[in-house]
Order: structure tokens, then C-alpha cells, then sequence
């Protein structure tokens, strides 16, 4: 009995892991965005626009990685994802220019991009009974990697000494000592996944579409035809701009906006991860209750609290806090949703590609998020930018909100 429940959720467990240490080195970089302009002495817009080529590249590998899993199988792509993203988290342990970190970036990019589009496929199809579950499973650990970054941060940050005496020979090894663990990690993790998973039948591995053809760029485009599809797809984006620029930004806007020191800021950014475990709440009521009741009201909840970031930006660390983590609650609420309906609404044959398709808009719109915010802050400072972030949130609620009423 015992083999037989490993067994069963081996597969969840594996790509959950992968899934956060690929959020955990995303998460590395917002709270060290500081320690990245003192060592390099560049602005907000510099770093913004670095991390926005992070989510660029994150954003492109949406579509391909989907068709590439329909036709060599989920764990090669997601195994070699891995593999990619702990090389470029090894290459930032070194000190060096600029763009070589930049660079470096790119490559994490990379490899974690692959991931997302391809498991979520992977777990609809292994637990079709209870996709909704599952996937707030897999996105609640995957998210506690952005709970993990900051706090590893806060203490790396904290404690060079004992650091410099484990890494004497890397110049700046207080802040890219991170990046060794999160390395060695990923490797290790992509060796474990490919001979747990290898051969497992319940994964696929060519597309099951009828007659083994693949589908064409213009069957891709035609799902766009559907204006509600279309309708939805424009919720994601806003969303994922709204989120992306958020997270991206959230400890500088605190420590600014707000002036609150470092690692009070540092700690309330934890705590927008720290609720993750929404997820495994929402998923589970969205598959009894339905789809658009809960995300409508997880975008309603994150658009409140971001509108109340930009007006109660002074009110001090207790009232932002609970503010924050409201915009975790939302914002992690919506997530599992937004998967189990997209699966929901694609035809089998494009399923893989299909998701891939919407995966790429949303998570371009997102990766243009860092960069925006970022200029919009040099030029007229964070509350504008993030009074910009509130009103993308509030655009993927209302539009939302029109779904389900005309459902």
C-alpha cells in the first residue's frame, strides 16, 4: 500500500521540487536587486529592464516547450530544464561583468521556463479526477520558493563573515553564495527526476491527438476566434503584469515608497509567499464551486490590496503587512484556477502547444512588467508605478467578473 501511494504522487512530488527551485532562483533576484546596483552601480531602470530579459526569455520558451513534451515526452523537457537552469545559477557564483550576470540570467531564464506549460499538461493528464487539487499542490510548493528566496537572502546578507570564511576566494560571495545551493540543487534534482520517471507510463509521450499529425500554427491561432477564449487570455496577461511588476519590485517600493528598513521589507515580501498555501484551498473549491467564483473573487481580493499599498503607502509596517498578505492570498488564489480552466478549455489535440500559446502572451506581458515599473519609478517614483501595477489587477478582475456573468 505504501509503494503504491509513492508511487502515485512520485510524479506530483518530482516536478513540484523542480518547480521551487525554478521560483526560488526567480525570487533570489528582486531582494538582492539592491546588493546587484551596489555592486555594479546601476539604476532601477537597469536592473528592471535585466530581470524583464529574465521573463522574456522565461515568456518564449512557453510555446516550444509545450510542442517539444507533446513529442519526446514531459520528462525530458522538464528534466533538461533543470539541467539548463542550475548551469546558469552555477555561472552567477563567479564574480564578473555586468553581462555576465545578465547573461547568466538569460540562461536561468531558459531552463525554468520550459517547466510550467509542460507539468501542468503532465498533471492534468496523470490526475484528471482532481486537476484543480493538484495543481494548487504543485503551485503552493512551487510558490514557497518565493518564500525561501528572500528569507535565504535575509540571512546570507546578515552573516558575510561565516560566508567569506566557507567562499574566501569569490569576491562578492555574500550575495551570489545563494546561487551555489540553488546549482548543485537543480542538477541533483534533474538526475533523481530522470530515473524516478524515466519509462512512466501514465506520462505520454507523443502527442494522443488523432492520427499523430501536429497541429499547425493557424490551429493555434483559430482558438483565438473565440472571443471568450480571447476575453480570458486578456485576464492572464493583465494579471501576470500586475503580479510580475509586483514581486519584481515589492522590496524596493517598501523600503522607498514606504521607508521601511531593509529587512522589514525583506520579511513582509516572504510574506506574500508565505500564503501560498491558498492554493490548495482554491484549487479544491474551484473544482466543487466552479471556475469563475473563485477567481473572481482572488482578483478582487489582489486588486484591494495593491490599490491599498499605493494609498496607505506610509501607514507603517503592521497595516502593509496585512496588505500584503491579502495580495498573497489573491493573487496565489487565482493561479490554480487559471491552469485547470485553460486545460478545461483547450481541445485535447491542443493542449500542449495550446497552453503553451497562452502561457507565452501571459508571461510576456508579465516579463515587460519589471521594465515598466522600473522606468516609471526613475521618472516619477514607485506609488505611480504601482498605482499602474492596481490598475492592471483591477482590469483582469473586472474582465473577469464579465466571464462569469455571461457564462
Amino acid at each position: 500500500m505504501g509503494s503504491r501511494r509513492i508511487r502515485e504522487y512520485d510524479a506530483l512530488v518530482l516536478v513540484s521540487l523542480v518547480w521551487f527551485l525554478g521560483k526560488f532562483v526567480r525570487y533570489l533576484f528582486p531582494p538582492l536587486f539592491e546588493s546587484i546596483q551596489f555592486a555594479y552601480d546601476v539604476s532601477n531602470a537597469t536592473v528592471g529592464t535585466a530581470f524583464t530579459g529574465f521573463m522574456i526569455v522565461y515568456a518564449l520558451l512557453q510555446f516550444p516547450s509545450g510542442a517539444v513534451a507533446d513529442r519526446v515526452g514531459p520528462v525530458r523537457v522538464i528534466v533538461a530544464g533543470a539541467l539548463v537552469a542550475g548551469t546558469g545559477s552555477l555561472a552567477l557564483v563567479f564574480d564578473a561583468p555586468f553581462a555576465a550576470l545578465v547573461a547568466a540570467m538569460v540562461v536561468i531564464g531558459a531552463g525554468t521556463g520550459v517547466h510550467k506549460t509542460v507539468s501542468v499538461r503532465l498533471i492534468a493528464r496523470v490526475y484528471p479526477a482532481r486537476t484543480g487539487r493538484m495543481l494548487g499542490a504543485h503551485d503552493t510548493l512551487g510558490a514557497l520558493g518565493g518564500v525561501a528566496a528572500p528569507a535565504v537572502v535575509a540571512a546570507v546578507l546578515s552573516a558575510p563573515p561565516a560566508l567569506a570564511a566557507v567562499l574566501p576566494r569569490l569576491p562578492g560571495a555574500d550575495w551570489r553564495a545563494p546561487f551555489l545551493l540553488t546549482g548543485v540543487l537543480a542538477v541533483s534534482l534533474a538526475v533523481v527526476t530522470g530515473l524516478r520517471l524515466r519509462g512512466d507510463t501514465r506520462l505520454g509521450g507523443a502527442s494522443d491527438a488523432d492520427g499523430g499529425d501536429s497541429p499547425g500554427a493557424r490551429e493555434y491561432l483559430r482558438l483565438f476566434a473565440d472571443r471568450r477564449f480571447s476575453a480570458f487570455v486578456l485576464v492572464t496577461v493583465a494579471f501576470s503584469f500586475a503580479y510580475n511588476g509586483t514581486v519584481a519590485f515589492l522590496p524596493l517600493y517598501l523600503s522607498e515608497a514606504a521607508a521601511l528598513p531593509a529587512t522589514t521589507a525583506s520579511l513582509l515580501y516572504s510574506a506574500l509567499f508565505a500564503v501560498t498555501f491558498v492554493q490548495l484551498v482554491s484549487g479544491d473549491l474551484s473544482d466543487r464551486l466552479g471556475r469563475f467564483p473563485v477567481m473572481v473573487a482572488a482578483l478582487g481580493l489582489a486588486t484591494a490590496a495593491l490599490a491599498g499599498l499605493v494609498a496607505l503607502a506610509g501607514a507603517g509596517a503592521v497595516p502593509l503587512g496585512a496588505l500584503v498578505v491579502a495580495l498573497g492570498l489573491g493573487s496565489h488564489g487565482f493561479r490554480p484556477v487559471r491552469g485547470a480552466y485553460l486545460v478545461e478549455a483547450l481541445p485535447d489535440r491542443l493542449a500542449g502547444g495550446g497552453l503553451g500559446v497562452v502561457r507565452t502572451l501571459l508571461m510576456g506581458g508579465g516579463a515587460l512588467a519589471p521594465a515598466a515599473v522600473g522606468i516609471v519609478a526613475d521618472a516619477a517614483g514607485f506609488r505611480p508605478a504601482f498605482a499602474l501595477l492596481a490598475g492592471s489587477m483591477g482590469l483582469a478582475a473586472v474582465v473577469a467578473a464579465g466571464l462569469w456573468v455571461t457564462e
